[in-house]
């Protein structure tokens, strides 16, 4: 039947209007556990990854809305005069029952849940392990968000793009890793954001805040600043022999002779003694080898870091074999060369690897993981230290080595790390490239709950995995430590003297 003419044209949208509006809320469930739902689009109050209450038949049942989307349906009016069938928008969607009898059951009334409902809901699954509190629930205001401590051994994988509060929010667990826990913790940082995590914020009195005190007198820095507890270095003859030759750009078969003489000369060395004193011992060696060896030392400025020891004071690697702390800062942010950063951070997860029959339980913090172990490394160093996290992603958490890498670029981290990776903690993202690999990877995560990352505000993230009781949305709190790395004042943005 044809729409109705003009003069009925405001009768008809009241008749419209009336349709939408009077639309119940109503759900169904086929097997239990999960359920469809539609409802009117006007005032609407439910919406993706919020919480519902389905009630029928005296039962109630508590769920969780996946997804969420505008339709539309014919229906028949009756109305006298007027058309017999007309088409009304309406909300559709799915959604999980987290709370049930499993039984199935058909238009029971949706409603959103309370905070209260909501709460009440978190504290029945609350493990009785160490709750880290982290926020609280995005879409249940004053609900607290709480990570499981013990879901940490499970490796974590954090992105999000620059301005999404990534590096701020990542801080915050490491704070309360740090004070809610015992777990031993080695932070790969290369743009020197947590060298301050030992100092508490100067307006913060709370009585966490003199706990986490305690807690941070065992967190210790390494780089190579002024403010730093210990200079970060190491002695050559500490770097496994793949990564030596690696950083010298020699091949066993290819430069064979200076490969042979590197070897002898390392043999000829004693731990704790510097390996070699300067240039001049390889530059003016009487061996044509030694001699060459030198010179492509002396070409590449290898010998010239600030990185080697030369004997002098505690060896990087020793704290990481006999740590004299409890969390282990490596400020690569601190390092002259980009070279120098790779070649720590190749050490120090070989190193972790290599003494992993100890079984000692430590988590692995990589931040800005696409440099670290990248799915395409542009040189040698790169690509061992690569290796090695693909390793402990594979095979580390039956030895208590655990992953915690960050990045902006998920899809430019090595594919072995990403996919051994449980937890989740997502974080605005704007690339639709991005969330559709992210979808791929982590498939247990409702590809419209990682959907809705490109409207994140500051400090908003998906949480999922195994430290979580289900995917949800989560508003991360304030911090107890004060920031380490920061964005340079924008002073030059303001308008000058009129």
């Amino acid at each position: 039947m044809s729409e109705p003419g003009t003069s009925s044209v405001d009768d008809y949208r009241r008749l419209i209007e009336d349709l939408e509006r009077g639309i119940r809320p109503v759900a169904t469930s086929v097997d239990g556990r999960q359920f469809a739902f539609q409802a009117s689009l006007h005032h609407l109050a439910l919406q993706t990854g919020g919480y519902v209450v389905l009630q029928r038949d005296g039962e109630t049942s508590f769920g969780q809305i996946l997804t969420l989307r505008p339709d539309s349906t014919e229906v028949q009016t009756g109305a006298d005069g007027g058309p017999s069938r007309v088409t009304i928008r309406l909300a559709r969607g799915e959604g999980v029952i987290l709370d049930g009898d499993g039984r199935t059951f058909h238009d029971a009334l949706a409603r959103p849940a309370s905070s209260e409902e909501v709460e009440a809901w978190f504290s029945g699954v609350r493990p009785h392990r160490s709750a880290l509190t982290i926020g609280e629930m995005l879409l249940a205001p004053g609900v607290p968000a709480t990570l499981d401590a013990g879901g940490f051994n499970r490796h974590t994988f954090m992105c999000g793009q620059s301005g999404s509060g990534k590096t701020y929010s990542l801080g915050l667990v490491l704070e309360q890793l740090l004070v809610a826990t015992s777990l031993r913790m080695v932070i790969l940082d290369p743009n020197s954001d947590y060298v301050r995590l030992a100092e508490v914020r100067d307006d913060n009195g709370s009585d966490l805040a003199t706990r986490y005190a305690e807690a941070a007198a065992d967190v210790t820095v390494w780089g190579n600043h002024a403010d730093a507890d210990q200079p970060l270095a190491m002695q050559f003859a500490d770097v496994d022999n793949a990564a030596q030759a690696a950083l010298l750009g020699l091949d066993p078969v290819k430069d064979r002779e200076e490969y042979a003489a590197l070897d002898g000369i390392l043999a000829g060395g004693r731990k704790g003694q510097a390996l070699i004193s300067g240039l001049d011992a390889l530059l003016q060696s009487e061996n044509p080898d030694v001699h060459q060896l030198g010179l492509r030392a002396a070409n590449l400025g290898v010998l010239n870091w600030s990185i080697w020891s030369q004997g002098r004071g505690r060896s990087l690697v020793e704290e990481l074999e006999e740590p004299t702390a409890r969390c282990l800062v490596v400020d690569l942010g601190s390092l002259d060369t980009v070279e120098e950063q790779r070649l720590i951070s190749e050490t120090v997860l070989s190193t972790l690897w290599r003494n992993r029959s100890r079984r000692e339980p430590c988590l692995v913090v990589i931040d800005e993981a696409h440099n670290v172990c990248p799915s395409r490394p542009a040189d040698a160093v790169t690509s061992l230290a690569t290796g090695y996290a693909a390793l402990i992603a594979a095979e580390g958490r039956k030895f208590g080595l655990y992953l915690l890498t960050s990045t902006q670029r998920p899809q430019k981290v090595n594919e072995e790390v990403l996919s051994q990776c449980d937890n989740l903690l997502l974080m605005r993202m704007n690339s639709e490239a991005d969330l559709g690999y992210l979808s791929d990877t982590f498939s247990y995560v409702s590809p419209s709950l990682i959907q809705r990352a490109t409207t994140f505000g500051l400090g908003e993230t998906l949480v999922a995995g195994k430290f979580f009781p289900h995917a949800g949305y989560v508003k991360f709190g304030a911090r107890i430590s004060q920031e380490g790395g920061a964005d340079i004042p924008t002073a030059w943005a303001d308008p000058g003297p009129s």
